[in-house]
């Protein structure tokens, strides 16, 4: 029997191919599947609970003199292949893992290769759908080189050389690997009621794999320093996106806890418009048009329609009922509950996600990633509808539980629009009320300046009438709402150094407040906001400190180079969703800001010179 224990975030790593991702621990155990897409019901959801939820061990047999000596991984050929070399007293073997490219299923491949000497292993399948809840019912395939696993609509399908058995509801084999051995193992995702596909070659599944992102990595024309952690944190982010439609995920995981133990579990495998421009701009950083044309043209696919039904989060293909219900068998990774299937906050006003679709699109016509009158209707009719509600209070970015305030960034993203909008109409002649729209900017502008400043503190605050501070009033000097040397916005970054850092000199987006977040319990530090602060440094010319904090938040990436939402000083670990689309773009830019020595304010976040 083997007792699965979830691992520290930080210990897995990320698997993918454009339709869905995989996480596989350093113990060789896969913990997280969603299949067919990423916001399908898992299929192994042990990083939520137990073994018995559904998971993949495949590693040296400790019970047979098989235990570890050490443990390295890494990513082969600098792609999306991992490698997870395991010493024993007997010899090395190394487990590849990868999900295939251009199969015709979804795929997920394992290779046991022998090393050195002869190593015991263990291959234990622990198949459990629906969020590990239904169990499988398991049948040997017809040429008796695999099984069968089905449950309602999926089937999963292991086809392997060595013997399986079944123990316990579980599926079994165990062999000796010696030198020079190469064992796959094949898992296929398929419809329960259609026909059995036919075998894959998994060698050439391997080559071709590697090949693909050998030859996307190689596209990348990013240059400047720390180059390699730029080109892990562009991997990443090319593989949480959903291939068919251009959406991004902010994260493959759901209910990851923002606190070890508590309840802040939110599930992220959706498309938020809060990373638009971010995205863009961190993609295109790369010299990845392509994809940045395919998230604008998915971002302009999404909020088309009524725009006062427009959604701060949608589908990845663009649905919009993401409707959140609560996984109740699932105990929650270390006993964080509840686990949280969907996202209620699709349905709140967050007036920030206008001026990141606005800002979007002003950087994808700036680029040339569109016609300069494509979607311009479309965004004139955003405008309008925010020129009626951008007094009302809101949810704020930060997608707060506890009511609507008028929060002061969400303010300052509706000046935001408007200010994009302008410059195009102002540099190429587009239609609109120009007029009407600078005297709304200016508005809007003097309304956050008088409303959103607290003279006693010197520095913005969250919210009108508020004290506290909020981490993304860092994105001030950076959106060009006023400049860097403006005595207020020094005297709000002074004040969210004397606030919001942790011992460690990380952010916090803000001091938590049950009254005001509609939750209760405590979170790390948010990594985006830690990169917000090196470009703030950077706008204020304050280099060795942008340079000394960009390090050490670098030093923050598991040695696989990957970066989950939060981080907590307490323990030392990272927390939150895993791997996070935001700390990973914010990575990109921060990296191309200190590489440039200067920002400029095209679109809601940071942008070194094109």
């Amino acid at each position: 029997m083997v007792t699965v224990t979830p691992l520290k975030i930080e210990d897995y790593g990320l698997i993918g191919d454009g339709r869905s991702c995989a996480l596989v621990g350093r113990n060789g155990s896969i913990d997280w599947l969603c299949w067919p897409r990423f916001d399908s019901p898992a299929c192994f959801a042990a990083l939520l609970g137990d073994g018995e939820n559904g998971h993949w061990q495949l590693a040296p047999d400790e019970e047979r003199g098989g235990t570890p000596i050490t443990v390295t991984r890494s990513y082969r050929n600098h792609g999306m292949v991992l490698e997870t070399v395991f010493e024993t007293h007997t010899g090395v073997v190394a487990i590849l893992d990868f999900m295939a490219i251009g199969a015709a299923e979804p795929t997920l491949i394992r290779i046991v290769e022998g090393r050195r000497g002869a190593v015991p292993i263990l291959n234990w399948l622990v198949m459990r759908f629906d969020y590990g809840l239904s169990v499988p019912w398991v049948t040997r395939l017809p040429d008796n080189m695999g099984i069968s696993a089905i449950a309602g609509p999926s089937r999963c399908v292991l086809r392997c050389p060595v013997a399986l058995h079944g123990e316990d509801r579980h599926t079994v084999s165990r062999f000796i690997v010696s030198e020079g051995d190469q064992v796959p193992f094949v898992l296929t995702y398929m419809d329960s009621h259609g026909a059995l596909s036919q075998p894959i070659d998994a060698l050439a599944a391997l080559h071709r794999t590697e090949q693909f992102w050998s030859d996307w990595i190689g596209r990348c024309t990013y240059q400047g320093e720390h180059a390699a952690m730029v080109r892990r944190s562009l991997l990443t982010l090319k593989a949480l996106i959903y291939q068919p439609t251009g959406g991004i995920v902010a994260a493959p995981t759901t209910s990851l806890p923002e606190e070890l133990g508590g309840g802040r579990n939110w599930d992220y495998r959706y498309c938020w418009l809060r990373d638009a421009s971010l995205t863009l701009i961190a993609i295109m950083a790369g010299g990845y048009f392509e994809e940045a044309m395919a998230w604008r043209d998915w971002l302009q696919a999404a909020v088309a329609g009524s725009p006062d039904q427009v959604q701060i989060m949608y589908g990845i293909a663009g649905e919009r009922l993401l409707n959140e219900w609560e996984a109740g068998w699932l105990p929650g990774y270390e006993a964080s509950k509840p686990v949280r299937v969907g996202n209620a906050a699709a349905g709140q006003l967050q007036l920030d996600v206008y001026g990141e679709a606005i800002a979007a699109l002003h950087v994808a016509r700036q680029t040339r990633l569109c016609a300069i009158t494509d979607g311009w209707r479309l965004q004139v009719g955003l405008l309008q509808h925010l020129a009626t509600i951008w007094k009302e209070p809101d949810e704020g970015m930060w997608e707060v539980r506890g009511g609507r305030r008028q929060f002061t960034v969400s303010k300052i993203s509706c000046w935001l629009a408007f200010d994009r909008a302008i410059r195009d109409v102002e540099k190429y002649g587009l239609e609109a009320p120009l007029e009407e729209w600078k005297a709304l900017r200016q508005d809007i502008h003097d309304t956050v300046c008088r409303e959103g400043f607290n003279a006693d503190k010197n520095c913005f605050v969250q919210y009108f009438g508020g004290t506290g501070l909020d981490a993304g009033l860092l994105l001030i000097p950076v959106v060009g709402f006023l400049p860097a040397d403006d005595p207020r916005v020094s005297g709000t970054i002074a004040a969210i150094e004397r606030e919001l850092l942790d011992e460690h000199g990380f952010v916090r987006r803000y001091l938590p407040d049950r009254v005001i977040e509609g939750v209760t319990g405590d979170e790390g530090a948010f990594i985006a906001c830690s990169f917000w602060l090196v470009n703030a440094y950077v706008a204020q010319g304050r280099m060795e400190e942008a340079h000394a904090l960009f390090n050490r938040l670098l030093a923050l990436c598991s040695d696989l180079g990957l970066l989950a939402e939060e981080y907590d000083a307490t323990t030392g670990r990272q927390v939150g969703n895993f791997p996070q689309a935001f700390s990973h773009l914010s990575l990109i830019n921060s990296a191309s800001i200190l590489n440039a020595g200067r920002i400029t304010t095209m679109g809601a976040a940071p942008l070194p010179v094109l």
